[in-house]
């Protein structure tokens, strides 16, 4: 059975920094390619950064580049998101996602509110 877990959601000041973390059980990530979703409340679902297989190939929504970073450990089974100069517009729900052939596998959520 395929899992995905995301954590290093939390309460953050503008300005402030926050790691995300997701870590598979039951499917090797090094083989696939792997994103960070997050959704707003009452806004739709938007991809907010994209790593490849190999990790060298990354895109971000314009809206996060420079601010945002995603990283993979494929050792760990684990992908990142490096989030800093955080902005209230940030806050969200973080959810990690990959896909094996036609099936999509999605994160429970990991819960960011950037707020002073």
């Amino acid at each position: 059975q395929v899992q995905l877990v995301e954590s290093g959601g939390g309460l953050v000041q503008p300005g402030g920094t926050l790691e995300l973390s997701c870590t598979a059980s039951g499917l090797a990530l090094r083989w696939h390619n792997l994103r960070w979703y997050r959704q707003a409340p009452g806004k739709e679902r938007e991809l907010v950064a994209s790593i490849g297989i190999l990790g060298g190939v990354t895109n971000y929504a314009d809206s996060v580049k420079g601010r945002f970073t995603i990283s993979r450990d494929n050792g760990k089974n684990t992908v990142y998101l490096q989030m800093s100069s955080l902005k209230p517009e940030d806050t969200a729900v973080y959810s990690c996602n990959t896909n094996l052939g036609s099936v999509a596998y999605w994160g429970q959520g990991t819960q960011v509110t950037v707020s002073s």
